[in-house]
């Protein structure tokens, strides 16, 4: 099987329009939450969000082009041609036919379908968008992706709740290893702010008032975020060849299902999912380093993902770095899992971990070494990326340091 290379990434979310200023966010601790300005938020219970502050579709595409997709989409495309473009690959009819395209999103073209419910229902038209269904399909950011780059390899997108972007990636990599495919473009993309998926989010009480402090013993839950990242996956021995910068190494994955219940985590579950992806990778517990945990700042995620460390990782638990950037860039839904494996692999390049923010208070049951608010200069070899969904799905990734 073949070692795979990570040798593009290309990012769009609230602390940055691209991977540069999202990397400067993250390792200076700067929060992208704030009150939300695309939608009217004066009849919900929060405010606040990570979204993409002054984005313009026209900046990135013609007024036909936008016609054809919803937000989510755009930021699909975005993050794509900057990690398409970062990895220098040069593109043939031949490496076109044998490169994969593999995507997460949760929740699709919310804002269009949104629109088309207000349409019908609020304002009595008979008659939506006409190109309502290829707007809202959760793959859209799969396919315009092909038509931008003329990849006609395989195409497709996993919708898993908040590990949709993470099984993307994950899978990726297997058909990069195993020689199905010679280079993958993998991640996730979500553009939430839409006033109906708002209010269902409201609903469900997880949404906190002011900010996101994962870890926090006053934390009051997450903060939904926006944007799109995505990866460029090829194998090591041919980025090496062609002489491409590395970022780092996916060494594996694992994936689980608790089997317990819809919404509560599950410490068991989230615990063999790490496992598997120690397995996939044949490392032992004591080689990783650090975790970029899920860490959503509810008060049962955050109890529960330190409860799988501990039974996974013993006494080493006690000597790993743990943080939740979610705490920055908001939680992206079934983009989150590519926001946090592109913030893993570029700690792991600049030797730098990145924070939890917004942490003001010890918790005995997330008794862990959190990182908080500032970042951490640090080498480490190996490091995990988690992603554990509604649904009681969980995906994690393993991530190796690149030495030259």
């Amino acid at each position: 099987m073949r070692r795979v290379a990570v040798t593009g990434i290309g990012a769009i979310c609230g602390i940055g329009h691209n991977r540069h200023e999202f990397w400067s966010s993250l390792r200076t601790g700067a929060s992208g939450i704030a009150p939300v300005r695309e939608v009217d938020m004066s009849e919900l219970r929060f405010a606040n969000g990570a979204e993409v502050q002054h984005y313009r579709p026209a900046d990135h595409f013609s007024e036909k082009q936008c016609d054809f997709m919803d937000r989510f989409a755009q930021f699909a495309v975005i993050a794509a041609r900057e990690a398409a473009a970062d990895s220098g690959i040069q593109w043939t009819s031949e490496l076109r036919e044998n490169s994969a395209i593999v995507t997460g999103s949760c929740v699709g073209g919310q804002a269009t379908e949104d629109q088309g419910f207000q349409a019908i229902y609020k304002e009595g038209r008979n008659r939506v968008h006409p190109l309502t269904i290829p707007k809202t399909m959760a793959n859209a950011g799969a396919s315009h992706i092909s038509m931008e780059l003329r990849i006609t390899g395989p195409s497709f997108t996993f919708s898993t709740a908040c590990a949709s972007s993470t099984h993307a990636i994950g899978h990726a990599f297997w058909m990069v290893r195993s020689g199905a495919v010679d280079l993958a473009l993998a991640g996730g993309s979500e553009a939430p702010f839409s006033f109906g998926i708002l209010r269902a989010w409201e609903a469900m009480r997880v949404v906190s008032p002011d900010t996101c402090r994962p870890f926090s013993k006053d934390r009051t839950g997450m903060i939904l975020g926006e944007g799109a990242a995505m990866l460029v996956l090829e194998p090591l021995e041919a980025a090496l060849a062609r002489g491409a910068a590395v970022y780092g190494e996916i060494a594996g994955f694992g994936m689980s299902a608790d089997a317990a219940h819809i919404t509560q985590p599950s410490p068991g579950g989230a615990a063999q999912a790490m496992r598997m992806a120690l397995r996939d990778a044949r490392l032992n517990p004591e080689q990783i380093g650090y975790i970029n945990a899920h860490g959503t700042g509810t008060l049962a995620n955050d109890a529960a993902e330190t409860t799988a460390i501990r039974q996974l990782f013993g006494p080493h638990a006690g000597r790993l770095a743990v943080s939740s950037t979610k705490s920055m860039h908001g939680h992206g839904l079934g983009a989150a899992g590519a926001f946090e494996a592109s913030a893993t692999l570029l700690a792991l390049r600049h030797a730098v971990l990145p924070p939890t923010a917004n942490y003001r208070e010890a918790d005995p049951d997330c008794d862990l070494d959190v990182i908080p608010n500032v970042a951490r200069e640090l080498a480490v070899e190996y490091a995990l990326s988690n992603s554990f969904a509604f649904g009681g799905l969980n995906a994690v990734l393993a991530f190796r340091a690149h030495t030259t």
